[in-house]
């Protein structure tokens, strides 16, 4: 039995239940979850073990890389900015970035790089890694790179190149780039343990990832067995030549280790966050209200960044998807807990959302890395949360 430390307030006792469930029946190795309701913390667990290598446990304050719940903090400083003045999210990337007007990209607005429209997934020459890592290699290219889709007219999850185009925006506006923007205006002001770029003070504080081995080879898969809602999906896998393979492909070698300190220090807005489930909820909670005196965004500027921008089906990742200016919307596959909320999953389980209609935020992150469409963790914890709304 994995012992679960933390507290939970009167009312939200099924979400320790099913947050010790995971790790009992889920797969889950180390983990955290915490929600924020009304503006105080209900739920705050922990539990498991931090380096599956070495036993190490997880603590109150063990960090986690959480991939693309990234791409949630980073939308949250554009649309500070934005709240602020400074950036105006329909105006044209290319007033604030010029050098991205190249290739017939001078009309497309910062609002479509926020949700997944520019057509900028993929790069016909990738970078290297070492490059990439360095910032200004990959933004280059990206400003070079013609379009893969007329701009406006589809969506396409842009997993990697989102956090080199939305921070690059960011950078130019506030003369920051976005890790160190993050850190400044929305980290200090509400005491978050989340980085994008993570200090070497912070290091001996970060988990070790596991990852699921694939349990069959697709190619030995007859499509007739595919269930049919991921065929599509299955066959651009197989391709390696598909905008689903190309997307995740735009550095060279494609595969990075998110366990490195090298990439865990530099800054990659779509996907390098580390940080606790605490500072997840903590963040979302401060969006859809006050948390200890600070609230980020107005009701006005929230109201804006989570309205519906792209919908239906998803040109990367083959199945229907909806996105506001940066956040995702609540699908069948990704239930929160209302439809008016918004947040960002992670690679392999990670989750993070508010939901202003509750005054309710919700952070998990966890170490098993499980790709997998019936990973049900995450989707456990939020039926637990409604469960205990009542």
């Amino acid at each position: 039995m994995t012992t679960v430390e933390g507290e939970v307030a009167p009312g939200f006792e099924p979400v320790r239940e099913a947050f010790a469930a995971n790790f009992e029946r889920h797969g889950d190795i180390g983990a955290a979850v915490c929600v924020y309701h009304r503006g105080r913390p209900v739920v705050d667990l922990w539990g498991g073990t931090a380096d599956p290598e070495t036993g190490r446990p997880w603590t109150r304050d063990s960090l986690q890389l959480v991939y693309s719940a990234t791409k949630g903090a980073t939308a949250t400083a554009a649309h500070l900015l934005a709240q602020r003045g400074t950036l105006d999210l329909d105006a044209p990337v290319a007033e604030y970035w010029p050098e991205f007007a190249a290739n017939g990209k001078a009309e497309i607005p910062v609002r479509q790089l926020l949700s997944h429209q520019a057509g900028l997934v993929a790069l016909d020459e990738p970078v290297p890694l070492a490059d990439a890592l360095t910032w200004h290699p990959m933004t280059t290219a990206l400003a070079a790179q013609r379009p893969l889709w007329t701009p406006g007219t589809a969506h396409g999850y842009h997993g990697r190149t989102y956090g080199w185009l939305v921070g690059e925006v960011i950078r130019r506006v506030s003369g920051r780039t976005p890790g160190r923007f993050f850190a400044d205006e929305i980290a200090a002001p509400l005491d978050l343990d989340l980085f994008i770029g993570l200090p070497a003070s912070a290091r001996d504080r970060v988990t070790r990832m596991a990852y699921q081995q694939p349990g069959v080879d697709l190619s030995t898969v007859p499509p007739e067995a595919v269930p049919e809602e991921y065929r599509d999906l299955v066959a651009a896998l197989l391709d390696p030549d598909s905008l689903t393979n190309r997307a995740f492909a735009v550095t060279d070698p494609p595969e990075i280790d998110f366990n490195s300190p090298e990439v865990q220090a530099a800054e990659l807005p779509s996907s390098n966050g580390i940080c606790t489930a605490r500072a997840l909820a903590r963040m979302y909670a401060s969006l859809v209200g006050e948390v200890d005196g600070v609230r980020l965004l107005t009701p006005e500027t929230v109201a804006a960044a989570a309205e519906e921008q792209s919908a239906g089906p998803d040109r990367v990742v083959m199945t229907p998807t909806r996105f506001a200016s940066g956040y995702m919307l609540p699908t069948d596959t990704l239930p929160l807990t209302g439809p008016n909320a918004f947040g960002h999953p992670g690679r392999g389980g990670s989750l993070a959302f508010a939901d202003p209609d509750h005054d309710l935020a919700f952070g998990y992150v966890m170490n098993h890395i499980i790709e997998d469409p019936t990973d049900a963790r995450a989707g456990a914890l939020v039926e637990a949360v409604r469960r205990s709304l009542g």
